[in-house]
C-alpha cells in the first residue's frame, strides 16, 4: 500500500466516522444521562433520512438540502418528544430488558409506518451545490461533500462538548446522572430536562441521518443498518461518554475502510469491527471511556 492510498483510505474511514459519530453520540447521551438504551435510536435517523429526502427533492436543488434539514430535525424532534413522554417515562424505572423490549417494538412500529407512508422504494438526496464536485488528494479525487461530512462531526462534536460543560443545561444533564432526585429537589423540573435530552439525542440522529443521506440510497433498512455500528461504537468507546463515542466512531471508521479497500466484503469488515468489540468487552467491560456502574 503506497502512503496516497493510505491517505485515502484514512479520509474515507473519517467520513464513515463522521456519520457514525453524530449517530452514537445522541445514543450515548440518551443513555448516560436518562439510563435508557433505545433500540428505536436508528428509526429516528431513518425518518430524518427520508424526511429530508423528500423535502430537498420537492424544494429543489438550490435551498433543497438545507431545507429539508431543518424540516427532517424539526419532524425528528417532535417524534422523539412523542416517544420519551408517552413510552419512555413509563419505563424508567424499569429494568433495562423491559426498556429494550418498548424500544424494540417502538423500532417494528416505526419501520412498518415508514414503509407505508414512504414505500419500500430507494430515495436519493441531491448533493448541496455549496459541496458539490471533487477536490485531488494524493492523486485521488475526493468528494468536496465527504470533507463537508468531517467538518460537520467535528463542529457537532463541539457544539455537544460546549453544551455538556460550559451551559447551565449541560450543568443539569450531568447532575441528573449522578443524582436526578437531589436535582429535582433543588427546583429543577426533571421530567422536561428529560424530554429536552431525548430531544436532543433524536436532533443527533437526524443530522446523522440527514448528512449521510447524499452519499448513499435511503432505503427501509437503513435504521438496523445503523443500530448495529452504533451500539458496537458504544460498546468500544463507553456507553454514555461522547469522547468514547468519538473514539469508538473513528475505530470502526477505518476498519471499515480498510477492510473494504483490502478486498474484504462488507461482512469481513463488519466482523473485524464486532472481534474489537469482543476484545473490549473481555478487557474492559465498561468501554475505553465508560464508567463501571457501581
Amino acid at each position: 500500500m503506497t502512503a496516497s492510498q493510505f491517505l485515502l483510505y484514512t479520509m474515507g474511514g473519517l467520513t464513515t466516522a463522521a456519520y457514525l459519530f453524530i449517530v452514537s453520540a445522541g445514543l450515548s447521551l440518551v443513555f448516560g444521562a436518562l439510563r435508557v438504551i433505545n433500540m428505536a435510536h436508528g428509526s429516528l435517523y431513518m425518518i430524518a433520512a427520508f424526511v429530508a429526502a423528500v423535502a430537498a427533492n420537492a424544494l429543489g436543488a438550490g435551498f433543497g438540502f438545507w431545507g429539508g434539514l431543518v424540516v427532517a430535525i424539526a419532524v425528528t424532534g417532535a417524534v422523539g418528544a412523542l416517544i420519551e413522554i408517552v413510552v419512555l417515562r413509563r419505563v424508567y424505572r424499569e429494568e433495562h430488558l423491559v426498556q429494550l423490549l418498548g424500544t424494540y417494538a417502538l423500532a417494528l412500529i416505526i419501520a412498518g409506518l415508514v414503509r407505508i407512508v414512504f414505500g419500500p422504494n430507494y430515495r436519493n438526496t441531491p448533493t448541496p451545490a455549496l459541496f458539490s464536485g471533487h477536490v485531488g488528494l494524493a492523486g485521488f479525487s475526493y468528494s468536496v461533500y465527504s470533507l463537508f461530512m468531517i467538518v460537520a462531526a467535528v463542529a457537532i462534536a463541539a457544539g455537544v462538548y460546549l453544551m455538556l460543560y460550559r451551559t447551565p443545561l449541560g450543568r443539569n444533564i450531568r447532575a441528573a446522572v449522578s443524582d436526578p432526585e437531589l436535582l429535582s429537589a433543588s427546583g429543577i423540573d426533571v421530567a422536561r430536562l428529560f424530554t429536552t435530552v431525548f430531544v436532543i439525542g433524536a436532533a443527533l440522529a437526524a443530522l446523522g441521518g440527514v448528512i449521510v443521506a447524499p452519499s448513499q440510497a435511503v432505503g427501509s433498512s437503513m435504521d438496523t443498518d445503523i443500530l448495529v455500528l452504533a451500539f458496537a461504537i458504544s460498546v468500544i468507546g463507553g456507553l454514555g461518554s461522547i469522547v468514547g463515542s468519538a473514539v469508538g466512531s473513528v475505530v470502526v471508521g477505518l476498519v471499515i475502510s480498510f477492510g473494504l479497500q483490502n478486498g474484504s466484503t462488507n461482512q469481513f469488515a463488519l466482523a473485524f469491527v464486532f472481534i474489537i468489540m469482543v476484545a473490549v468487552l473481555v478487557i474492559r467491560p465498561w468501554g475505553l471511556f465508560g464508567v463501571a456502574e457501581q
